[in-house]
This record gives C-alpha cells, structure tokens and sequence, in this order.
C-alpha cells in the first residue's frame, strides 16, 4: 500500500442544514398522512439521510498515480485526477455564481467545493477542475512536484 505524500481533510457545515431538514420533511410526511404533498416530502426526506452523510468534509489525497478528491464519510462522490493527464495547476478563487458541491462552472470547468472560495485550478487534457481547499498552496506544490507533464 502506497503511504500518502499529500492528505488534507476541509470540513463544510452542509452536512448540519441537510440533517434538521430531512426530518423536517419526513415528519410532514408523518404527521400529514392525508396531505398530497406527502409523497413528496418522505422521498425527499429519505434521500437527503445519506447526501447529508456524504457531504462532511472534502478530503484530497495523493493515492500513488492519481490525485483522489472525494466528499465523505459516505464514500458516494469521488473523482480520480491522473497526474498524467495535468498539464497545468494554478492558484485560484470561484466565484459567488460557483458556489458549492460538485457542478459545472459557468467559467467551463467542474467545480469540487464545499466552503469558501480558494482553489486550485487543474487543467487536464479534456477538462478544468476548481478544487476547493483552504490548503491551496500545500496543493500546488504538491501537483507542482507531482505531475510530470506540467506546462
């Protein structure tokens, strides 16, 4: 097993709105049994359990060949970057229309965010990804010794 040369965890506080929301909509459901919208509420009670479960922390970690960035505890979004494929890192902010959680950029690009606004901007060879972290130099220098392809 490869030891990790670069592990860095940034916590987000999602995780602490989607619970008290999801037993807001499960205890309509419950408690308004005879209310249309009911098979609305319990679905979505039931799905926002694990998306709070998987929305934490976002961990960024070097695993040997690749870059792995995964939301957790709930291991149920990840993305493998091979080092590879990076032809370019630099530092960066998103924007207020950025926001976060896993989504496409107006910029062009994926953002991996879960709070505040630095990040590092990884060009591969078919893609742009934002990665948020509030350790966006420890990052860079990481992809900087890493990467053999860099521009």
């Amino acid at each position: 097993m490869n030891e990790c040369r670069y592990q860095h965890t940034q916590w987000g506080p999602w995780f602490a709105l989607l619970y008290p929301l999801s037993i807001v909509f499960l205890a309509l459901a419950v408690l308004l049994p005879d209310f249309p919208l009911r098979y609305i509420f319990l679905p979505v009670g039931i799905i926002l359990v694990p998306l709070a479960a998987g929305i934490h922390y976002l961990t960024i970690e070097d695993s040997g060949d690749h870059l792995w960035i995964h939301f957790g505890p709930l291991p149920v979004f990840g993305k493998r970057i091979d080092y590879c494929d990076i032809v370019s890192v630099e530092a960066g902010q998103t924007n207020l229309l950025d926001g976060w959680g896993i989504h496409w950029s107006l910029r062009g690009g994926w953002v991996w965010n879960i709070w505040g606004r630095d990040c590092v901007v990884i060009r591969l060879r078919n893609q742009v990804l934002f990665v948020g972290t509030n350790d966006s130099a420890g990052l860079l220098r990481h992809l900087q010794a890493t990467a053999p392809n860099l521009q």
